[in-house]
């Protein structure tokens, strides 16, 4: 189960089994994409300014704006940028998971400076210095869209990775509850609602309500609860497109203030919960988390 909701806040880590999410061909498209001087130069670019369009990438490049497209589609196909449509654009954003992947997989199979290399870059993408307040990831799963909508709304798989229960019919407008296995909490509010339902395809809510059992059942301080609360309520966003045999899920956190503490939570604990999720519907087994 995901520590503290989705919420990362304290020293707990997961042991990661390979996921499986770079395999084969795919791996090698990362390190070919990783490869080029220019793409790299892109994925800086990002590093230092997230969620960019392509006229802000072009900006002081000495590259045709043909020439940056092409770098960002290979970059794209092999997982390490994501694209979000907002109205007529489309943003850029760097994706830790091909680097994860990668790390785990290699870390005890290459000599040390070669690991400290990949983690250097692991750190710098997942470490990301957002100019938008806002958390993005894509992950590739071997499943269903239908599948994939249970994985995100039924309590016989939420409880088992994520140690909640979402109670709602899950059309948009309603209002939905959260029920914590920790402490047997209920967390009610009429300001919880589902704000987009399209079933197998997109799903957004707002975030839930930060109460003090929520705050008592994760063991965080009345004073951190009280930051949380005081911020604008955000929403996620989870959008299914299916590929095959896998599902393309990507998930947008959203409607954040700068320098946000529930944003600089969030950022680490999505990519556990996420990869946990794929872990169940592609093994059975969610992933183990230890203190």
């Amino acid at each position: 189960m995901q520590p503290s909701g989705c919420l990362y806040l304290g020293s707990h880590a997961a042991a990661y089994p390979s996921s499986g999410l770079v395999e084969g061909a795919t791996m090698d498209e990362v390190f070919k994409a990783l490869s080029d001087p220019s793409r790299r130069r892109l994925l800086d670019r990002l590093n230092i300014s997230n969620g960019q369009t392509l006229r802000e990438l072009c900006a002081g490049l000495d590259m045709a704006r043909q020439s940056v497209s092409k770098h960002l589609a290979i970059l794209e196909h092999a997982n390490l940028v994501t694209t979000v449509r907002r109205g007529r654009e489309k943003l850029h954003y760097l994706n830790a998971a091909p680097i994860s992947e990668i790390a785990e997989r290699w870390i005890n199979r290459y000599d040390q400076h070669r690991v400290d290399a990949l983690t250097d870059l692991k750190k710098a993408l997942e470490g990301t210095t957002m100019d938008k307040p806002e958390f993005v990831y894509t992950t590739y799963i071997r499943t269903s869209p239908e599948q994939c909508w249970r994985g995100l709304t039924d309590p016989a798989f939420t409880r088992r990775y994520w140690g909640l229960a979402y109670e709602s019919d899950w059309q948009a407008g309603s209002a939905f509850s959260v029920k914590l296995d920790k402490n047997d909490v209920t967390i009610a509010d009429q300001a919880q609602v589902i704000l987009e339902s399209d079933p197998y395809r997109r799903l957004s809510y707002a975030w839930h309500t930060f109460t003090q059992e929520w705050a008592a059942a994760y063991g965080i301080s009345e004073e951190n609860r009280a930051k949380f609360a005081a911020e604008p309520r955000s929403k996620v966003t989870f959008d299914i497109e299916p590929l095959g045999d896998y599902v393309r899920l990507t998930v947008v956190h959203d409607g954040f203030e700068p320098d946000s503490a529930v944003l600089t939570g969030i950022r680490a604990g999505w990519p556990l919960l996420i990869s946990s999720l794929k872990s169940l519907l592609e093994t059975g087994e969610v992933l183990p988390v230890s203190a």
